[in-house]
């Protein structure tokens, strides 16, 4: 659970920048290494997703694991099994059809797939390096016979899939990662694929401060714009406080057809 004082910073203001460099001195060099690359990647990629896609091709050459945002082995599994247990308590059951937004190398995916009924898991990402991770991660885990799709997306726009088909949409981390036009594109789009009764659940990193981004890696939203957002396309959003519970720094929220 995230603190109502973290809640309030602006980790783009030079105060708060300084103010962790002198509290954390062992991280100020691989955090000005990762402003060189990014501002390099930035240059050569001005769009944000092929930017953000060459951020992943980087991070996951050194490990696939770090590039989806675990620190550790034990920590990839635990979010998995967190973002896994938290959607079989709302009632995930082997029948329904899951889209999962920004699947990276199956750290949920491989629980989902397991679960979920052969061929009703559908994993869609931007970055091609991170999908040959999932499908090693399919095959360490011995779920092939699962026959789940793994697609490379350029966008949001979900065209190549079909209407009402999805019981459960699921993005974890990819908002946090997603300037406010990429979340616009998505929930634009996202209720044509939802089945009747279906849901979009979303984290995001929340902020009830100034909304503002670092490095354009990681970005900050108050809740209420994202729902605002969801409600101009004919969507109902709500803000989920049992996932405050967990142990995890992002929030989240779900949207359903209004």
């Amino acid at each position: 659970m995230t603190s109502s004082k973290a809640m309030l910073k602006n980790r783009s203001n030079l105060t708060h920048k300084v103010r962790y460099a002198v509290t954390n001195p062992a991280r100020i060099a691989p955090y000005l290494k990762r402003t060189a690359r990014d501002s390099w990647l930035r240059l050569k990629h001005p769009d944000h997703v092929d930017y953000y896609r060459a951020v992943m091709a980087s991070d996951t050459a050194r490990n696939p694991e770090a590039a989806v945002g675990s620190r550790s082995h034990d920590r990839w599994l635990a979010l998995g099994e967190m973002q896994f247990d938290y959607l079989m308590e709302h009632g995930l059951a082997p029948h329904h059809r899951m889209l999962d937004i920004g699947c990276g190398n199956l750290r949920a995916g491989r629980l989902f797939i397991d679960h979920l009924d052969a061929g009703h898991y559908y994993g869609i990402d931007i970055s091609p390096d991170i999908l040959i991770s999932a499908k090693e991660t399919l095959t360490t885990y011995g779920l092939q016979e699962k026959l789940p799709h793994l697609t490379i997306t350029r966008n949001l726009t979900l065209d190549f899939l079909p209407d009402a088909h999805f019981d459960v949409v699921h993005a974890h981390s990819v908002f946090s990662h997603s300037p406010i036009e990429v979340i616009d594109e998505c929930l634009a789009h996202v209720g044509r694929v939802l089945a009747p009764g279906g849901f979009f659940d979303f984290t995001f990193d929340r902020t009830e401060g100034a909304e503002h981004q670092v490095l354009r890696e990681d970005f900050y939203y108050r809740t209420q714009t994202l729902i605002a957002l969801a409600e101009k396309h004919g969507l109902r959003g709500r803000f989920m406080d049992d996932w405050e519970k967990r142990p995890h720094g992002q929030s989240k929220i779900r949207v359903s057809a209004g």
